[in-house]
């Protein structure tokens, strides 16, 4: 009953502010709040390093008097900061120029069934509780092998809240949602060789993250697999991005096809509809209504609907990612996607990362990336690396202070295979993902 009456509360201050928008000569307006009430607790070495409580809550209103915009916030609900709110934004609009793509999005395309995504499994936000979740994790940790010699602490968070959009179309609507999180990170020394690595779980539901012990254990592990890292000749090598990183080579597709970098011209994939920029297996589908997903939304950030979508079918790209603006800029309806993308699945080949180790034969397996040094107009890619030398599909020891290059566009037709052993921790559902030849520049 509280987070209805919350809902409820939120809603009449998103339209009372849309009220007053229309009152004072804007034309059109929208307006969202995110209220979020949460936890955040961590523990380094066995002793309690912070409790952090969480109670934020802000409304922003952008309104549009002709093609001009103004924007403005505010936590204060009261009748009189709202007023001054919206008479801000109205201030800031007549020293804006003018853009004939400005306002908000089309009527036509605005969600009118709010679908449940089962987001929403409150639990009690208790500090002790979360408390011993973080120090048993380390515990674990600390004590699952002598070589793990210090922390870098272990986390739990919860958070609880609610969002609300509304714009002077009629449309008003919000939904709840939850999350929980535990991580932890520790650091193997063997020597004068340290490494540092970590594991974490996150869900919709508390009941659902995996163990104290089992994340504890999981990060011991990572990091004692990688003391003893040797060089790697420098060489033209097969390569396997791990699935926790594989997400990564995809949202550099995301960043390719959205709006903003297309319509600046600043994208490696310009004009590139109905082309084929995968292997002609490879499908993604995406799927926003997923119960219980963390990328699940039932309408976007602008209140477009969201709906399933085919991406790229058999290799060939059918869509780009329009928010309203970048969709006026170039001529096409927004596609629901104002605030990223949702529950991307993509199709797979074989059953786990073993089957594409064995796949590979001889080649590197990439577990950890560093650097920015991605090139998205180019789509040149080159980034410092960190995993394993892999021999006859075996795992034979761990690999560090290397470079892997190529070009994202070779990369993409160069996917070899993709493991079902699926990473489903964000807006990209994939596995471990074989690549049959990139550049490495080692010793």
């Amino acid at each position: 009953m509280q987070m209805k009456q919350q809902l409820q509360d939120i809603q009449d201050a998103v339209a009372e502010v849309l009220a007053l928008a229309k009152a004072k000569g804007a034309t059109e307006a929208e307006a969202s709040m995110s209220k979020v009430q949460g936890i955040a607790v961590s523990a380094r070495m066995q002793e309690v390093e912070t409790v952090e409580f969480t109670n934020d809550g802000g409304l922003g209103i952008s309104l549009y008097v002709g093609n001009k915009k103004g924007s403005a916030s505010t936590a204060d609900l009261s009748h009189a900061a709202l007023e001054l709110t919206v008479s801000k934004a109205i201030e800031i609009a007549k020293y804006t120029e003018e853009d004939p793509c400005n306002g908000i999005a089309d009527k036509a395309l605005l969600a009118t069934d709010i679908p449940d995504c089962d987001l929403y499994h409150p639990e009690e936000l208790d500090t002790q509780a979360g408390l011993a979740l973080a120090l048993a994790a380390e515990k674990y940790a600390l004590d699952a092998d002598t070589r793990v010699t210090n922390s870098d602490g272990a986390s739990y968070n919860a958070n609880i809240g609610c969002r609300v959009y509304g714009n002077s179309h009629g449309f008003l609507a919000g939904y709840p949602s939850s999350r929980y999180s535990l991580s932890c990170v520790v650091i193997g020394q063997d020597g004068d060789d340290m490494q540092r690595d970590y594991a974490y779980t996150v869900d919709r539901k508390a009941n659902r993250l995996l163990s104290a012990e089992s994340i504890g254990k999981e990060a011991a592990a990572q990091a004692v697999a990688r003391l003893g890292a040797e060089k790697v000749n420098t060489g033209k090598y097969p390569v396997i991005f791990d699935k926790q990183i594989a997400s990564s080579i995809f949202g550099h597709l995301v960043s390719a096809i959205s709006g903003g970098s297309l319509y600046r011209k600043s994208s490696f994939l310009l004009n590139s509809i109905d082309t084929q920029i995968l292997p002609h297996w490879l499908t993604i589908q995406e799927q926003p209504h997923l119960p219980q997903a963390l990328a699940s939304t039932p309408f976007d950030h602008e209140g477009v609907a969201t709906i399933d979508r085919t991406i790229v079918e058999q290799g060939i790209l059918g869509l780009y990612l329009m928010t309203t603006y970048s969709g006026r800029k170039m001529g096409l309806p927004s596609t629901g996607h104002a605030g990223g993308v949702h529950n991307w699945q993509v199709s797979t080949t074989h059953t786990d990362q073993a089957a594409l180790l064995k796949e590979m034969g001889t080649g590197v397996l990439v577990t950890e990336l560093m650097g920015q040094g991605v090139n998205g107009v180019t789509g040149d890619y080159s980034r410092g690396a960190a995993g394993y030398w892999v021999e006859n599909g075996v795992i034979q020891y761990p690999i560090s202070e290397f470079t892997i290059a190529s070009n994202l566009k070779d990369m993409f037709m160069n996917i070899v295979g993709i493991s079902a052993d699926i990473e489903t921790r964000g807006s990209v559902f994939t596995g471990s993902l074989l690549i049959s030849e990139m550049q490495i520049a080692g010793e």
